[in-house]
């Protein structure tokens, strides 16, 4: 947690001992636009190498215009399935909408997440995977388990919450809910909106809401509801479930029963509060850069425009510092678009084959959504949701946004579905590859002064992300970790993507 304007130095010491997992790693620190410090965006084989085991990488940058509610994972194959992510939080103490809210602190954050018995390298080798459990603020029960201790969050009656709620799932998307309790969406994926009474909110991979809850009912035991989009969920003996805890209330599971929702929240209902407006001559079609990415499923495996994205073994920041400049240069071959800077940027994602809705995750930006998945033909140039995550929608949909090339570094657009992303589902926007050296080299200057260390430690030396790639090139297979992992997945399934 931090406040807005905080310099950001987190230091992450890679301690992975488990050879059945993954043993290296990255962070992403998703939502933050890393504007001239992309070589810390976290990707691995896109912004950096992998930090081995037993090595470590200084993380330093800062989100000077940014607050509110993101998170990091790995972002290492499906690493983050395993558990590494949670939820991180910028505070804005001049925040225009705190009048609506008395509480907003580490008790009212609330994480949903899919949680697997299997680990995550075994998973990777079986199309179609499914999770065991919904895990609220990380915990959950499973159909058959026991009865488990489940989250609670604790409010007084007579106050208001401001409650963030933080999609961390690798797979599901959750219709979360409170019983007996309306809630008013001020944030989606860190941006303002206007407020917006709901009962209702679909989560999906990657996305995060603040929503004020007005603890005005009776004091007792609420169900906090998250129904995830596994077949056949229930909430049966607490599945899917928290608990939302009046003070004086006493210690026990509700009996509060679940309402059809009459009040869902709309896409196209949010509107940005700061700044609304979209960039560019409205009209579809009418940006500087136009650019449709057909999403396509064969076998498990997915197509960018017939394209089956595989990391490079060089990351691309490398490749462009390297003297790498135009897309035809790029790895890999096919997966990098070049993007002039300053200009606006119209992205269309259609969903043509199975395992939608895909959620559209772009670094580097918070995007115009224009077109919302499942509204064919309406389109908002005036003042739509503002966000860093959009559902692409199911097959036959497509969802639109803008936004304009003002931060140069290569940044990952992938869908934000772990075993999509593992199977295929990314591209890579190169923005001005030959502003990239400038950019970053500029913000190591800024950061050696303010953090006081050599600008060379960046590029240099132990722990450097210029030494990242040589230590992990020079790991052996038992090194990396996820052994026997595909032996595994054969006694699991045989629905299996080849060796």
């Amino acid at each position: 947690m931090a406040n807005r304007g905080d310099r950001f130095s987190i230091n992450l010491v890679n301690e992975l001992t488990d050879e059945y997992q993954f043993l290296s790693t990255t962070v992403h620190w998703h939502g933050l636009f890393q504007n001239g410090s992309n070589f810390a965006d976290g990707v691995a084989f896109v912004t950096q190498c992998p930090i081995a085991q037993n090595n470590s990488f200084l993380y330093q940058f800062e989100a000077p215009h940014q607050a509110g509610t993101y998170w990091y994972h790995s972002h290492y194959s499906t690493q983050t399935c395993d558990g590494l992510r949670g939820p991180l939080i910028i505070y804005d103490p001049e925040d225009p909408l705190s009048y609506l809210y008395d509480v907003d602190d580490e008790t009212t954050v609330i994480t949903l997440a899919d949680w697997y018995h299997v680990m995550a390298p075994v998973l990777n080798h079986i199309i179609g995977v499914n999770p065991n459990s919904t895990l609220i603020n990380g915990l959950g029960r499973y159909a058959g388990g026991p009865k488990s201790e489940l989250a609670v969050v604790h409010v007084e009656q007579g106050k208001r919450y401001r409650l963030r709620l933080v999609g961390m799932s690798c797979d599901a998307y959750f219709a979360f809910a409170i019983d007996g309790h309306l809630l008013t969406v001020i944030e989606a994926d860190g941006i303002l909106t206007e407020p917006l009474l709901v009962d209702s909110l679909q989560v999906y991979p990657g996305q995060r809401y603040s929503v004020v809850l007005d603890a005005n009912q009776p004091i007792d035991n609420y169900w906090i509801r998250a129904l995830p989009s596994t077949v056949n969920a229930t909430f049966a003996g607490g599945l899917n479930s928290a608990i939302l805890r009046y003070k004086g209330a006493p210690v026990a599971e509700p009996t509060t029963n679940k309402t059809e929702s009459v009040m869902p929240m709309l896409e196209t209902n949010l509107h940005a509060l700061i700044n609304p407006g979209v960039p560019g001559v409205p009209g579809y079609g009418n940006a500087d850069i136009n650019i449709k990415l057909v999403a396509n499923n064969t076998e498990g495996m997915y197509y960018i425009n017939g394209v089956f994205y595989k990391p490079p073994t060089v990351p691309v920041l490398l490749q462009i510092l390297s003297g790498a400049q135009n897309a035809a240069d790029l790895m890999p071959n096919g997966s990098v678009i070049s993007l002039e800077p300053n200009k606006v940027v119209e992205v269309t994602v259609v969903t043509v084959g199975f395992g939608g809705p895909h959620p559209i995750h772009l670094h580097g930006h918070a995007f115009h959504v224009v077109q919302s998945a499942g509204n064919t033909s309406l389109f908002n140039y005036v003042n739509p949701v503002r966000r860093d995550v959009v559902s692409a929608g199911i097959q036959g949909q497509q969802t639109v946004f803008r936004f304009v090339t003002d931060n140069a570094g290569p940044w990952f657009l992938h869908c934000h579905i772990d075993w999509h992303l593992e199977a295929g589902f990314a591209v890579v926007m190169a923005e001005n590859p030959t502003g990239v050296g400038a950019h970053v080299g500029n913000a190591t200057s800024e950061f050696s002064e303010r953090f006081c260390y050599s600008e060379s430690d960046l590029y240099s030396g132990v722990g450097s992300w210029d030494n990242l790639c040589p230590i992990y090139n020079s790991l052996s297979s038992s090194q990396l970790g996820g052994i026997d992992s595909y032996e595994q997945a054969k006694n699991i399934s045989t629905l299996l993507f080849p060796n």
